[in-house]
């Protein structure tokens, strides 16, 4: 298998193959030109590759994506077994723009989201049903990570409660799950699906399989959500945020190749934009590696 074949199978987009393919020809010959072996580089000689970039290119956003093509390459390197390491999975261009990264939340404060969010003594316009449904959805957003596209796709059958998972439909940018619920998540999930989700198929007039019935403005209970969710911490802002601080979260703690999974990313190069290291000065990591006798 070569090497855009290899990209072929990942599911890369016709010009994004182009693109990787040329950068790798690139590489290559510098790499040609210095003696290296791919197959035996190390972290430091990258580091040297990525300092040319920097010296060359026009922006550091052009070198980030040429350092995420490489970091390809050499996943294609060891997926042909010509090396058991990516020497360059860890690099992150500092200075980009981290949109993905921006004021996240702190994991016990998603968990207040989760803990705070009330389905007793409601206010006298709010519904108990209503209630213990978005509960659960606030569940499987902090718990679970899940965005809003992939929640309104979640049906009644998905939830596997003898099992004590969730199975995640696939989307058109992501990859199907079947994800751990969590022991906290039980008995709201077991009263909404036992009870409060046949209460709402009347009151709402919606008799579908989804997991969370709404009325005739499709999921805009999202949005009426979120306005409960800044009441009890002002930082929050949407899903996107709780969806990436709880990504952000596995990475500190999970193996990266299965917060990919857990994430339903179909690359892993979308996993690690979520990595908030970024790299220090190129010529002191260099320097740290090479010190002068």
């Amino acid at each position: 298998m070569n090497y855009e074949e290899y990209l072929h199978r990942q599911g890369y987009a016709k010009t994004t193959i182009e693109s990787y393919s040329r950068y790798e020809s690139i590489f290559s010959r510098w790499r040609d030109q210095k003696g290296y072996n791919p197959s035996e580089m190390q972290y430091k000689d990258c580091l040297a590759y990525v300092k040319k970039l920097r010296t060359e290119k026009p922006t550091k956003s052009t070198v980030r994506h040429i350092v995420g093509a490489l970091k390809v390459y050499f996943n294609y390197l060891v997926e042909i077994e010509h090396r058991f390491d990516n020497p360059i999975q860890s690099i992150n261009i500092r200075g980009v723009k981290r949109t993905l990264n921006h004021n996240l939340l702190e994991y016990d404060e998603l968990e207040d989201l989760y803990y705070s969010y009330q389905t007793e003594n409601l206010e006298s316009f709010d519904d108990v049903s209503v209630a213990i449904r978005n509960k659960v959805i606030v569940g499987l957003m902090v718990y679970q990570g899940l965005g809003t596209t992939t929640l309104k796709a979640l049906q009644y059958n998905h939830v596997q409660l003898e099992k004590g998972r969730i199975y995640v439909t696939s989307t058109r940018n992501s990859n199907s799950r079947v994800l751990e619920l969590k022991p906290q998540q039980m008995i709201p999930l077991i009263g909404y699906l036992e009870k409060h989700r046949e209460i709402l198929q009347d009151t709402l007039g919606n008799y579908s399989n989804d997991l969370f019935l709404c009325g005739t403005e499709r999921f805009a209970l999202i949005s009426r959500l979120f306005t409960k969710l800044k009441r009890i911490n002002h930082k929050v802002t949407n899903n996107k945020q709780l969806r990436a601080s709880v990504i952000t979260h596995w990475l500190k703690n999970i193996n990266i190749r299965e917060v990919q999974y857990m994430a339903g990313h179909r690359h892993i190069s979308s996993t690690e934009r979520y990595l908030q290291d970024d790299l220090e000065s190129l010529q002191d990591l260099i320097e740290n590696l090479h010190p002068i006798s």
